[in-house]
């Protein structure tokens, strides 16, 4: 019986070893060397308990291979236009491979069960792969796309009406067939469609809905950025027991909500805010005391004394989570009347506040706090531009406009010198870059990207907004009482040794343990290549190789401003955790801080910052297709014509470039006939494998537009010939593969292009089961090519600095695709 064991075990270890592999019976009585016949029945018999005993098992051509319990993930499903995708389920690790065959039908942003089949290779470059086992949740089940009828002979017999096309690259090739129950739109309408049946066996490639709403012909004005609004679902309308709780609400101070209440109406508190903002939530006031020292008040709109826990307002605001501010129009988040009314610090009016107070010494740190309610009446409403006109223009008529205010404008000036020192002293990092603005004229239609600056105004109210917000913060952490925070974690190492790997290989000599990042090494970086070429790439690597701003109810710090405190306090009229803060305030101070208190929102602040996160990417997500879009457009009328532009990413399927209002589109490798290039990933160069031809990250270049893609919102460019364009011996790092038969490839298109394998129409008449068929020849384990061709493999997390003023939804800190870990208010 012993010997019958330590055969078992031979035989098990032995099929361990090669986990990998599958054998039979006279394959292991060969690798076993038993070479006999007794022996060979024994191993059989072996072989046969062992699968009773589950520890072995048989694939499908009977051969026999360790029962291995596979790794199991979950995770968001990214999908590629050419079928396979990436699953994303931890920010430290890499993301699983899902090839075409085992996606088992999901479709992008799905949250899916995975097998891991194959583990990652260490030191090759290639991740793992999966094979999906169950989606957990669909990312969407309401869709939007333009309508195509069918003839009514088809109506009757199929019972469908129609078809939606959608626009999303991943989504391309599935369309939405609508049956007759709802409405009937006309062709060419952007129909919004409830998924009744998903992709599955008997219908790969299609799905089955319901038509909604109508929005309108896709031409129409605004039917364009509203059909974006509904693909993401933001609200557009308030339901009416939200409207109703608004209409409820005085328009006006009543004397009693004043009680308990600090009297700061003798104060000149100003708001300080774009020429198109209506909302005006922070109001500020600056002086220089007796000591040497300099007092801010920062006044915020109590919110949460008009928005209380159980109401239908209350409600609303935390589904929506934010205000999104769209080209041409803003979705706030909450009611005007209070947004814009009863909640805005209008001037010569009392309003509510919950205001911080603070001493702050000639080195910045706040030595004295103070936080209460209180009542305010701003002095005036100024703009940016005009207090720029004062402080850097020192422009007479408007300093004499506002004579009595301009003093304190001068001190404002003064301090928020002494508070960006402070903070660039303790090593936070300042991405800054020029703001494009789109112009769009009654109907929606772009007539200008105009791009400026920010001034020292925006730059003041920055400087003040973070400096409250770090005050909040740190007060509520040290009475360890629960409280919600914004956090940056620092960054993850193996991201950041990649990123000195590259900013070495592009000439860029950098000083700094990978292992043991700090803010001030980025800082350092950043002041060592301010104004030169590179500057706006590395600064596109360096946010991509950050985490992800976010909300917790744990305090983590913030990496990029290098503060251990932060928090969002500063504007609950447009997002819901500076409201809830404000909530845990008032709680704090009429409830106090025993283990009572404490309870009364301890279980609900993880949830609301998840949640709040959520709505954050889902606005920012909208923001920047309604950009995409706009700026596509705005460009449809200068097909053919030629540009100054730089090189802003380099893939291996082309070379992203940038124009100087801030529109990037695509070089796409097919366009370079001029040689094979060749893609040298650490240098983010392409180089011409005859000419030496070299294209590299922050290079200028002339381009010419070729075509764009309104669907897609996707602009084309082809490289116009250049005889400065440099050389190098790049591509002698790349081992040379097999002989090519011509210099073109398509590795990664960033536009569907006629003659493709994808035939938007090719289904239009076949109903739900007339599948079109979609060839997946794509199988790269490198995730570049996956979701447009243009996400980051890293796991890339964006962080947009929205424009916390006006309805242009600007992003004064973002930098390609939003990505920007600043934080403006």
């Amino acid at each position: 019986m012993k010997n019958a064991e330590l055969f078992q075990a031979e035989v098990l270890n032995f099929l361990t070893e090669h986990a990998n592999h599958y054998f039979t019976a006279e394959e292991l009585d060969q690798q076993l060397k038993l070479r006999n016949a007794a022996a060979f029945k024994v191993l059989v018999q072996t072989l046969t308990q062992l699968e009773q005993d589950k520890k072995i098992k048989l694939n499908g051509s009977g051969h026999f291979g360790v029962a291995v319990e596979r790794q199991k993930v979950s995770g968001v499903f990214h999908a590629n236009d050419r079928g396979f995708g990436f699953i994303s389920y931890d920010p430290e690790l890499p993301d699983v491979y899902v090839s075409a065959d085992n996606t088992a039908f999901a479709l992008n942003g799905d949250e899916v069960e995975a097998e891991v089949i194959k583990e990652a290779v260490p030191n090759s470059g290639k991740g793992p792969e999966g094979k999906i086992v169950n989606i957990i949740k669909r990312n969407f089940t309401t869709v939007v796309g333009e309508f195509t009828g069918f003839p009514t002979s088809q109506v009757k017999s199929s019972g469908q009406f129609g078809y939606v096309s959608l626009t999303q690259r991943s989504l391309q090739d599935v369309p939405v067939f609508i049956t007759d129950d709802g409405v009937q739109p006309q062709d060419g309408d952007m129909v919004v469609v409830d998924i009744t049946k998903f992709p599955s066996v008997e219908n790969p490639k299609s799905m089955l809905g319901i038509a909604k709403q109508d929005l309108g012909n896709k031409n129409a004005p605004g039917v364009d950025i509203l059909s974006i609004v509904y693909r993401h679902g933001i609200p557009t309308e308030f339901p009416d027991a939200v409207m109703q709780e608004a209409n409820e609400i005085p328009s006006e101070v009543q004397p009693e909500e004043k009680q308990g209440r600090r009297d700061l109406t003798d104060q000149n508190f100003v708001t300080i805010d774009g020429e198109t903002s209506k909302d005006f939530d922070d109001a500020v006031v600056v002086w220089k005391m007796d000591n040497g020292h300099y007092h801010l008040g920062v006044s915020i709109a109590d919110v949460a004394h008009y928005v209380t826990p159980g109401t239908a307002l209350n409600a609303e605001a935390f589904e929506r989570g934010t205000s999104t501010y769209l080209t041409d129009r803003v979705l706030p988040m909450l009611p005007e009347r209070l947004s814009n009314g009863i909640c805005s610090l209008n001037p010569q009016v009392e309003r509510l506040t919950m205001t911080c107070e603070m001493e702050i010494d000639a080195k910045g740190n706040i030595v004295k706090h103070e936080i209460f309610p209180a009542v305010i009446k701003s002095a005036a409403r100024m703009t940016y531009t005009a207090v720029n006109q004062i402080l850097d223009d020192n422009d007479a008529e408007v300093r004499a406009e506002y004579a009595e205010l301009v003093p304190m404008f001068e001190q404002m000036g003064i301090l928020h010198k002494i508070l960006w020192q402070m903070r660039h002293d303790r090593g936070a990092i300042d991405f800054d870059k020029p703001e494009a603005k789109i112009i769009v004229d009654s109907e929606g239609h772009p007539t200008d990207i105009v791009v400026s600056d920010r001034g020292t105004s925006e730059r003041m109210i920055e400087s003040f907004m973070l400096a409250a917000n770090e005050t909040v913060a740190e007060h509520y952490n040290k009475l360890h009482v629960p409280f919600l925070y914004r956090v940056h974690e620092t960054p993850d190492s193996e991201k950041m040794r990649a990123f000195y790997e590259f900013i070495n290989n592009i000439g860029v000599v950098a000083k700094g343990d990978s292992q043991n990042i700090k803010p001030r090494m980025l800082q350092a970086v950043l002041a060592k290549i301010e104004g030169q070429p590179v500057q706006p790439v590395i600064q596109i690597m360096m946010l991509r190789s950050m985490k992800q701003a976010k909300y917790a109810d744990q305090l983590l710090g913030h990496f990029g401003l290098a503060a251990k405190y932060y928090t969002h306090f500063t504007s609950p009229i447009r997002r819901y955790p500076d409201l809830m803060v404000h909530r845990l305030i008032h709680w704090y101070m009429e409830n106090g801080t025993d283990e009572e208190a404490q309870d009364k929102y301890r279980d609900q602040l993880d949830e609301i910052a998840k949640h709040s996160s959520e709505m954050e990417r889902r606005s920012i997500d909208a923001e920047r297709d309604t950009d995409d879009l706009k700026k596509a457009e705005f460009m449809l009328p200068h097909v053919g014509e030629d540009f100054d532009a730089v090189v802003s990413s380099v893939t291996k399927f082309g070379l992203f470039i940038e124009l100087p209002n801030t529109v990037e589109g695509l070089v796409h490798i097919s366009t370079m006939g001029d040689d094979y290039y060749n893609f040298i990933e650490s240098y983010m160069a392409m180089v011409g494998e005859h000419t030496k031809k070299t294209y590299r990250v922050g290079q200028p270049v002339k381009v010419t537009l070729t075509d764009v893609d309104m669907d897609q919102s996707q602009i084309n460019f082809k490289l116009l010939p250049d005889e400065n364009t440099p050389t190098s011996d790049l591509g002698d790092l790349v081992e040379r593969p097999k002989p090519r038969r011509n210099f073109q490839r398509r590795e990664g298109s960033n536009n569907r292009r006629p003659g493709g394998n994808s035939n938007r129409n090719g289904n239009s008449r076949g109903g739900y089961r007339g599948n079109r068929n979609s060839s997946s020849n794509g199988n790269s384990h490198n995730r570049q090519g996956a979701s447009n061709g243009n996400r980051n493999h890293s796991g890339a997390s964006t962080n947009s600095n929205r424009n916390r003023r006006g309805g242009n939804g600007n992003h004064p800190f973002t930098i390609r695709n939003n990505q920007s870990h600043g934080e403006h208010k």
